[in-house]
């Protein structure tokens, strides 16, 4: 089985981690993977986006447009910039985080509506998943980390499942690191049993 998933989102939300988890899966696995990170500014809050291909075999890193199985975006306005990526059909999960760019904050553009930015997922022809982040649970009173909720709801909500399991997925993220592993497993775990709105909010 083929899959490709283009990531998308901004610095210092976790985006490449997730896709370094999915890669260390899938190669646990057996499967190719083919993985190109890229970041824009080297700053919290600069655009991050990367290409996962897994399953194939002599392609190239740079996925087409309308070639995307799954888009995962973690900040809605730099979601905009991943729709001509999924392709008729695809899954796009969006977490509904807001970080202003700074045109936005300097009152030279207007910052996307989120049902805006859904219409144009809807519309590029994707099965929408989206996580309210009112809904990101909390582990010892604080929040656990947004991109692990996410992997979970994607891992529960779309084909990747099919591809890589809740507990092939699970087992990456409990030996990446020797800290945490406890708030990282409530994290996946509150993103597997994720309430999604699928038709927009």
């Amino acid at each position: 089985m083929n899959y490709d998933i283009y990531l998308v989102g901004v610095g210092g939300q976790g985006v490449l981690t997730i896709g370094e988890i999915l890669s260390e899966t899938a190669l646990r696995k057996g499967l190719p993977v083919n993985f190109y990170p890229t970041k824009g500014m080297a700053q919290r809050g600069g655009f991050v986006k990367a290409q996962l291909r897994l399953g194939r075999v002599g392609a190239g890193p740079t996925l087409p447009e309308k070639g995307a199985d799954l888009v995962v975006a973690m900040e809605v306005s730099e979601a905009l910039k991943a729709v001509r990526f999924v392709r008729p059909g695809g899954h796009f999960v969006l977490y509904g985080h807001v970080w202003a760019p700074t045109a936005v904050m300097l009152s030279k553009e207007p910052y996307p509506a989120l049902a805006d930015v859904l219409a144009r997922i809807r519309g590029a022809g994707a099965e929408v998943r989206y996580l309210d982040p009112a809904g990101l649970p909390t582990y010892e009173g604080a929040p656990v980390a947004p991109n692990v909720y996410i992997l979970g709801a994607a891992v529960a909500q779309t084909p990747l499942g099919v591809l890589l399991s809740a507990d092939e997925v699970a087992y990456t993220v409990e030996t990446r690191w020797k800290r945490g592993v406890e708030r990282n497993r409530a994290a996946l775990r509150g993103g597997l049993a994720a309430a999604v709105d699928e038709g927009g909010v």
